[in-house]
């Protein structure tokens, strides 16, 4: 889909957008590419400057249980901004077929988590401790009883879609890509065969579980000065072990270039242990069961092959590289994160 596509597609809601959150004229709008998922704009408007998000993925009952919890947020001083309200009070307004969501503008930059230095690596893991700590106080529901299971991948079915993924690239091979994704794919086989016996047992996760963000990465932070200044993207709010988002958080910021950057991860892990004593045991889990999280799903592959989108391509071959070198190096990654 191209930039213009997306473009005339909010042009034909921009009036009844404007109108529905009280915007005042739009005098400019700007598509931003970076978004992955949804479509988002910024609009420069008589009232002032605004981000727009046509939500196409994410159930839009899910957005407005989700947008509800941020005002609360910020009114702990939690650095994320507050959504504006439609006529009649919903955070969501639904125009031609489609939904959206309006939030104020905010100046600044998305770093990513290599380019950080290792203070504000130790600052990134207090601050999503402490975005925990605030989700605990404003959750959009009660905790169930117990975490939700944790999937384990079964080998024989990753294998499986391994070869139907292998059916799937072009006969033609053309790009270099193509060549580069069947190595990959025959590679993740063998390494798929010689770990089969380090798969997780179980899928009760271990430690302790609350409200998370659910996609907590520098495309969705934004920094002035050096410093985090708003979280954005809560689509993927949901009921998760902790641990869970540790690990994550701290492979997408500081797993890049196919390599693990573990002084940052052992100094993000240091500073959200600063302010939540998550047990090493705990996270150790959680890290074991992301690993194998990755060893088992093709998810960047898929979304490639059925949007034609190259972004998710280079994402599959970075992880995959990545994989590898963890797996060659699983001790040295358990020791980073289990730093403070």
């Amino acid at each position: 889909m191209t930039d213009t596509t997306r473009e005339d597609g909010l042009s034909a809601a921009l009036s009844a957008l404007a109108r529905t959150f009280g915007l005042g004229e739009v005098r400019a709008r700007q598509f931003l590419a970076h978004g992955l998922m949804n479509r988002n704009w910024r609009l420069d408007t008589a009232s002032g400057a605004y981000a727009v998000k046509e939500i196409t993925d994410v159930p839009l009952p899910t957005v407005r249980r989700n947008l509800a919890v941020l005002s609360g947020l910020a009114s702990d001083g939690i650095l994320v901004p507050a959504p504006l309200a439609a006529d009649g009070g919903d955070l969501v307004a639904e125009i031609g077929g489609h939904g959206y969501c309006v939030l104020p503008w905010v100046d600044g930059d998305h770093v990513p988590g290599n380019e950080l230095t290792l203070t504000q690596a130790r600052e990134l893991g207090a601050v999503l401790a402490r975005l925990h700590e605030g989700l605990r106080r404003h959750a959009p529901g009660p905790l169930p009883e117990q975490a939700p299971l944790s999937k384990v991948g079964d080998p024989a079915a990753a294998d499986r879609t391994a070869v139907v993924l292998l059916e799937r690239l072009p006969a033609e091979a053309a790009a270099d890509f193509g060549k580069a994704a069947a190595e990959a794919l025959h590679e993740r086989r063998d390494l798929l065969a010689r770990h089969v016996g380090a798969r997780p047992l179980g899928e009760v996760p271990a430690g302790p579980y609350g409200w998370t963000h659910g996609d907590f990465q520098y495309r969705n932070l934004i920094r002035q000065g050096g410093r985090v200044v708003a979280v954005l993207d809560w689509d993927r709010l949901g009921v998760r072990p902790y641990g869970e988002e540790v690990a994550r958080t701290a492979q997408v910021q500081f797993g890049v270039g196919g390599v693990f950057d573990l002084d940052r991860v052992a100094a993000f892990t240091t500073g959200y242990r600063s302010v939540i004593d998550l047990p090493q045991a705990d996270l150790a889990d959680a890290v074991r069961r992301l690993w194998w999280k990755r060893m088992t799903d093709f998810w960047q592959l898929e979304f490639h092959l059925d949007r034609q989108d190259p972004t998710f391509g280079e994402m599959f071959l970075a992880d995959e590289a990545l994989l590898h070198w963890w797996t060659d190096r699983a001790e040295e990654v358990q020791a980073a994160y289990a730093a403070g």
